[in-house]
Order: C-alpha cells, then structure tokens, then sequence
C-alpha cells in the first residue's frame, strides 16, 4: 500500500546516475500536493553554496519556510522558482519550503555540473 503522506521519487542526472528520494507532505503541504501534481519535472542544474538547483515552471509561495538548510534536505525556493537538493548543511540566500529528502546516492549530486540535466519522478 502506499502512503499518501510519503511519495517516492527518482532524480535521474544526465552522464552521472540516479538518486531516490520522497516527497513528505507534512512539511509544506500545498507545496508537496503541486510538485507531485506536476511530476516528471525537468531542468537544468545551476550551483549553489552546499547543493544544486533547477528551475521548475510553478510559482508557490512561501510554506513552512526556513532559512538553513540539513543535508539531504529537498525544498522549493519560492523566490527562484526551483527545486533545491542540498548535498550539505547550508545557509540559504532567501526561505525555502522543506519538501522531502534523499534517501538514496545523496553523493552524485556533488558532481553536478551547471547545465546538468535533471529529471524527477515518481517511482
């Protein structure tokens, strides 16, 4: 049975691999309910300070936010319009919404180059 609380997904990284994550619902519940709706997303990586980004054409607001970062943290940044993964502890430049976390290949994300393709969906 599936958890309605807890959504699988894959990220999968041009010429490197895959990760596996989850979206969690509690942590930014309207944030979460959009992002699975609108599974596969895709985009280009962009680096940052402790992890990578992409942009993903949804304009959420603000949910839960919180301005640090844990490792392995996945989260929406309402002001860049992108889906972070955070490869370590980081402080970030404006909030972002907790969404999930990776549970599997955290790693391969350190080997991200800008221009990365990414694609995230549900397993």
């Amino acid at each position: 049975m599936r958890s309605i609380s807890l959504i699988p997904i894959r990220l999968k990284l041009e010429n490197l691999g895959e990760a596996e994550g989850e979206f969690i619902r509690f942590l930014s519940p309207r944030t979460v309910d959009v992002l699975t709706r609108n599974l596969p997303l895709e985009g280009r990586a962009a680096i940052l300070k402790g992890g990578i980004y992409f942009h993903v054409p949804l304009d959420l607001g603000v949910e839960k936010s919180k301005r640090i970062a844990e490792k392995g943290t996945l989260a929406y940044w309402p002001m860049g319009r992108s889906l972070c993964i955070f490869y370590e502890e980081a402080k970030t430049y404006s909030p972002i919404n907790y969404v999930g976390r990776i549970k599997r290949n955290l790693e391969i994300f350190r080997r991200v180059r800008t221009g990365t393709k990414i694609t995230v969906e549900r397993i």
